[in-house]
């Protein structure tokens, strides 16, 4: 009996089930080590990435300070991530399928719903950067530079706009050829992405000079120094927190866990180290060459001259934005919105629905300032899901030591369902875990001291809280109501 086998067969006629979230069979395991390490390579090579490093350099930190924080970030991430893909490769199941063997198999929407909602919001800000880059590229093929008239209510030009849904519709073309074609674009891009990185690099060496780009030495020291670390590496850790609950969604397709375990090691802390490096540096050097720090690559292209390299350079920017999107933005909230109604919610229509809420959530307004971006975005979701991959991994390997049942996690009626098809336990839990970051996040959306000052530095550290908290919590909870797993005894 296969790994992902179960000694009952999976009704297949059960409301919990349809062909996409269906644990994978042998002949479709076809991901190796490079598949999987391409994959990071997709998805780490984007503007967000850039974004994240640059505006370390912003903030003050010298570009060795960034590098290191990014590094750091990066290795902590990849520990949750490894854990959660091990049931995904094992078992063949995705994400909201694994949900349900902790928080039940209605209880699962809950957490998987969260999680399709920051992807949607990535989706969208992904969405708007690559549209950005078609629209600079535009001006700057004609010799114009472009001087937007807001719409009201939305914020951003027509032709803004336009470029806009241009590349949303690009990103749907994608979604609707199914998994096969993101594998496929995936493997196409890697190479093109690390070699566009560079040659950005060695365009910054050649203008402002070895000394300029290392001449930054921040101007940051002491506790300056450390609270401008700890949020940015809650905020490096919580870039990837949304894959570490949804990896499985990617793993299910490995050949083995050697596979995927090595795929990402490989593939996740060197590649997205390397880009914020180039990040760190070129914004280093736009300091010699301009007179300002310039943390948006999109922005930087704007002031080159016309001809080949403009081109060039946004067009790769272009395609790395679609690579990572797809890769990191779709495929989660496809499975998670299906997971809702898998009789009648297939993963491409997932997608779709994905694709629109992004859409309509006026994403540009989420990356105006590395305020916006690090403090209330990425920390403020990573509050909420570092209590979820708690959770998750505390159940599967404390818990259950790794044995699931397979045929239950598409019973309504099995092991799984618990009360209703609820874990209270599980849900209490996650929103105990959560609380103590909100009146930090409450504080940092609305630029405002309405909680004392000591829960701003909870938050800053909204991610590891959450999960250990959540895992610790979880573990004790569930041993004194329950007892020990059944799968486990």
């Amino acid at each position: 009996m296969s790994a992902n086998e179960s000694s009952t067969p999976i009704d297949t006629t059960s409301s919990l089930y349809n062909e996409d979230l269906a644990p994978t069979a042998e002949s479709q395991r076809t991901w190796g080590t490079w598949d999987i390490a391409a994959l990071w390579v997709g998805m780490s090579v984007c503007i967000t990435t850039y974004f994240l490093a640059s505006g370390m350099i912003e903030q003050g930190m010298s570009w060795w300070q960034a590098g290191i924080t990014v590094l750091l970030g990066n290795v902590i991430v990849l520990v949750p991530m490894v854990l959660n893909a091990v049931p995904g490769t094992k078992y063949g199941i995705p994400f909201p399928v694994l949900l349900r063997s902790s928080f039940g198999t209605k209880g699962a929407n809950i957490p998987a719903i969260m999680r399709g909602i920051v992807a949607c919001g990535w989706f969208g800000i992904q969405t708007w950067v690559g549209g950005s880059a078609i629209y600079t590229l535009f001006f700057s093929l004609i010799g114009k530079t472009p001087e937007p008239v807001a719409l009201p209510v939305i914020g951003i030009s027509f032709g803004q706009l336009f470029c806009f849904f241009l590349f949303w519709v690009m990103n749907v073309a994608i979604i609707v050829k199914g998994m096969g074609w993101i594998k496929w674009l995936e493997k196409l891009s890697a190479p093109f992405l690390i070699v566009g990185g560079l040659v950005l690099l060695w365009w910054a060496w050649s203008k402002a000079g070895t000394q300029a780009i290392f001449a930054n030495k921040g101007t940051l020291q002491g506790w300056q120094f450390w609270k401008v670390f700890i949020p940015n590496l809650t905020a490096v850790v919580g870039y990837w927190a949304t894959l570490s609950l949804n990896i499985p969604d990617f793993s299910r397709y490995a050949k083995s866990q050697k596979s995927q375990i090595l795929g990402q090691t490989i593939g996740l802390p060197s590649t997205m180290t390397l880009f914020a490096l180039i990040g760190i540096l070129v914004t280093a050097a736009t300091v010699t060459l301009y007179g300002e720090a310039i943390w948006d690559p999109v922005a930087l292209f704007a002031r080159f001259d016309r001809g080949v390299a403009v081109v060039i350079a946004l067009v790769g920017l272009t395609i790395a934005t679609l690579s990572t999107n797809i890769a990191a933005n779709v495929v989660s909230p496809a499975n998670d919105i299906a997971n809702l109604l898998p009789r009648k919610i297939s993963f491409k229509m997932g997608g779709v629905i994905a694709a629109v809420i992004g859409a309509f959530i006026l994403p540009w307004k989420l990356i105006e300032s590395t305020q916006g971006y690090i403090f209330t975005w990425m920390i403020g979701y990573s509050a909420l899901l570092g209590p979820i991959a708690g959770i998750m991994i505390a159940d599967f390997f404390v818990r259950r030591r790794q044995v699931l049942d397979v045929q239950a996690l598409y019973d309504p009626a099995g092991i799984y369902s618990y009360r209703g098809g609820f874990n209270l336990l599980a849900l209490a839990v996650f929103f105990l875990a959560a609380l103590p970051n909100v009146p930090g996040f409450i504080n940092a959306a609305t630029g405002k001291a309405i909680f004392p000052g000591f829960f701003d530095t909870i938050y800053l550290f909204a991610w590891f809280i959450g999960f250990f908290l959540a895992a610790g919590l979880y573990v004790v909870a569930m041993k004194a109501m329950h007892g020990r797993a059944p799968e486990a005894s």
